[in-house]
């Protein structure tokens, strides 16, 4: 029973000593190296490197209370990439809001790349981005991925669909850098975390999966069940047969209608001829994208058909989904 007591009693004296030194942390202003006093975060950090990287800038004392301090406030996941000003000194509470409501630099730059852009269409927006250093105007897209380190091949989908900040006169090899890194290190986290029983083997088969869920997406409910419906497709060796792949494998000669001939046309991005998945992405995926590839949906549906307003109708049989293209394909004439 004393030794209860003892124990209780130490408790409450430990949390009494943790209040008090909270209070002090969260209250006291820090004092800033020099005023004003800038410095950058950068798109994709973890909460733990920010508060390595404050701590390194002399900023914070540590990097445990920033981290801790971020937990008990709920803002370990709000954090928000870009160029900070800071023209006077301020608390750990205050710097907290200012990095989690993107309070930046008003002589900060950002670019955005869209989720379902093709490559061609991600390197045509930072070309055209007056603000950026154009070093890979004349690279091709071997060059660049030679260029970045990445061991890759075929560049299609191996950046990351976000918004960046940058400082103005950024390389765009940079950029290109930032987005790699981002896209490779979300795939490898949600790698780690599939479903162990799909019908492939390696991280970039699923980015492939993703990009193409990507393009078939018309509303965001339906991501998941229409992954669950082309992995039911391969599992069952059946063929993809989806346009936004073979409207790919078109390329820039794509006029906006799909015809028969289209469908009929060997090549390697079409899937209506070809089995199993594509050999390269055919756009970025987003982050849903890529956890409902990893993730999906479990059903027993094989096939499915735009509605025309953004959802899909989902079918079991060749016989019901014949009939859902017929009912909403006379609804698009």
């Amino acid at each position: 029973m004393h030794t209860l007591k003892r124990l209780v009693f130490l408790i409450s004296i430990l949390l009494l000593l943790f209040s008090g030194w909270f209070y002090y942390y969260v209250s006291i202003p820090i004092q800033l190296p020099k005023v004003p006093y800038e410095f950058s975060i950068k798109s994709g950090s973890s909460l733990t490197n920010v508060g390595k990287q404050l701590a390194e800038l002399d900023i914070l004392p540590n990097t445990w209370s920033f981290v801790l301090l971020s937990r008990v406030m709920g803002y370990d996941s709000s954090l928000k990439a870009g160029n900070y000003k800071l023209s006077k000194n301020i608390s750990p509470v205050q710097l907290l809001d200012i990095i989690t409501i993107g309070d930046v630099n008003i002589n900060q730059v950002k670019i955005r790349f869209i989720e379902g852009w093709t490559f061609r269409q991600f390197r045509k927006e930072l070309n055209n981005h007056v603000s950026i250093q154009h070093d890979t105007l004349r690279l091709s897209d071997q060059d660049i991925l030679k260029l970045i380190g990445a061991n890759e091949t075929a560049a299609e989908g191996l950046f990351f669909p976000d918004t960046y900040y940058f400082s103005e006169g950024t390389s765009d090899i940079t950029i290109l850098k930032r987005a790699y890194n981002i896209m490779h290190n979300k795939l490898t986290v949600a790698w780690a975390k599939a479903n162990k029983n799909l019908p492939f083997d390696t991280p970039y088969k699923a980015l492939i999966l993703a990009s193409i869920i990507e393009k078939e997406t018309g509303k965001n409910t339906d991501r998941n069940k229409i992954s669950g419906v082309l992995i039911n497709r391969l599992r069952s060796n059946m063929l993809l047969q989806t346009d936004p792949t073979v409207i790919y494998g078109i390329g820039e000669k794509f006029d906006g209608n799909l015809s028969k001939k289209d469908l009929q046309k060997d090549h390697q991005y079409n899937t209506y001829i070809r089995p199993g998945l594509p050999p390269t992405p055919i756009a970025m995926p987003g982050l849903s994208s890529i956890k409902a590839a990893l993730n999906p949906e479990k059903t027993k549906a094989l096939y499915f058909v735009s509605k025309g307003n953004g959802e899909s109708h989902f079918s079991n049989t060749l016989k019901e989904h014949n009939r859902a293209v017929a009912k909403y394909q006379r609804k698009k004439k």
